[in-house]
């Protein structure tokens, strides 16, 4: 059996906490909330963490996704004013570089791809945008995609390729990539299997499945099947068709607002509406296309109101940070007992 235990609780902010994202390397951590303000976090000297910057000067309402560039040295923020930020490193210190304009509504979710030549965001206003990133660090709008029918919550790229996948209050998840014929972005894919508000997504580390997280209290992975797929799985125009190949119900009491899927232990992290994070291990099976997940660690209660997001450490194995509705950040560490 294994347990999450509370290793340190970081108390900064007045109102929400939305999001907590990790640096690259695994030894800062960004947070932001309704106080409008990104906090950085890092250990002192003692091993503690501390709130070592705040950043204040880029938004004028409520900050909802903090999303690091895969190089480290970026860090773009969505906001409820309808922008998006990009604080740039600049002599030790962020600095607020660009300001990103253009949605209707209020920005929801704000990810790099791994290959760093685009950045994403969502809206309220239905809307996926892909900016493409210059050699001159500018960032030109290359796509606006208006695939989805309701309010976009969350946007997560592959790990590998530049495939971009967004999470609707229409209860489905939609896939994009670039034509290569036209550099246009199309949609090449429509997962359907939730019964709600589908609120996040989170890749394997290999890419090959996809955890989803809804309103309906399940979790659901879906998996890719390529073109010529030997399970005979039907493609259609040369993309990969994904199916979902297993439902995660009856742990989560109310709604699940975060899902985050560790590369380093395979594990499964949910943040959920009944103050509640559950961790979630595949069980050994031989059937590839018919897995099962059991429940392997839970902490009823982790956070005094709904949890809002859960984010693994991307380089120290079991590390875990949440955020809640209570106005704190909690680090946490996987053990055994």
């Amino acid at each position: 059996m294994t347990k999450l235990d509370l290793v340190q609780i970081l108390k900064k902010y007045t109102g929400r906490v939305w999001n907590v994202c990790w640096h690259p390397k695994g030894d800062a951590l960004a947070s932001c909330g309704e106080d409008k303000c990104i906090r950085l976090w890092a250990k002192d000297l003692l091993g503690k963490w501390v709130n070592k910057a705040v950043l204040t000067d880029g938004h004028k309402r409520t900050i909802r996704q903090v999303s690091w560039s895969p190089c480290g040295n970026y860090l773009a923020s969505a906001s409820f004013d309808a922008t998006t930020c990009i604080w740039d490193k600049q002599s030790g210190e962020f600095q607020c570089s660009a300001t990103l304009e253009g949605h209707e509504n209020e920005v929801k979710s704000v990810a790099w791809s791994r290959s760093g030549h685009f950045l994403a965001t969502c809206s309220r206003d239905k809307s996926v945008w892909i900016w493409e990133i210059t050699e001159d660090s500018e960032y030109d709008c290359a796509a606006v995609i208006n695939a989805h029918s309701q309010d976009v919550k969350k946007i997560v790229w592959h790990p590998d390729r530049d495939l971009l996948a967004s999470a609707s209050y229409d209860n489905t998840i939609k896939l994009f990539r670039e034509d290569p014929s036209d550099g246009d972005w199309i949609c090449c894919g429509t997962l359907t299997a939730h019964d709600s508000t589908v609120w996040s997504i989170s890749f394997e580390g290999t890419g090959g499945r996809l955890a989803s997280c809804s309103d309906d209290g399940t979790v659901k992975i879906w998996k890719e099947y390529p073109p010529g797929n030997s399970e005979g799985v039907p493609t259609v125009d040369n993309d990969s068709a994904w199916k979902c190949i297993c439902t995660i119900s009856g742990y989560h009491s109310r709604t699940v607002y975060d899902i985050d899927w560790c590369p380093l232990t395979g594990l499964i992290a949910t943040a959920c509406g009944d103050d509640s994070i559950r961790i979630f291990k595949e069980d050994k099976q031989v059937d590839v296309n018919a897995p099962t997940f059991s429940l392997t660690a839970s902490v009823e209660g982790a956070h005094s109101q709904d949890v809002n997001c859960v984010a693994w450490n991307p380089t120290v194995k079991g590390y875990l940070a949440s955020c809640s509705d209570d106005g704190e950040i909690k680090i946490w560490n996987m053990v055994d007992c």
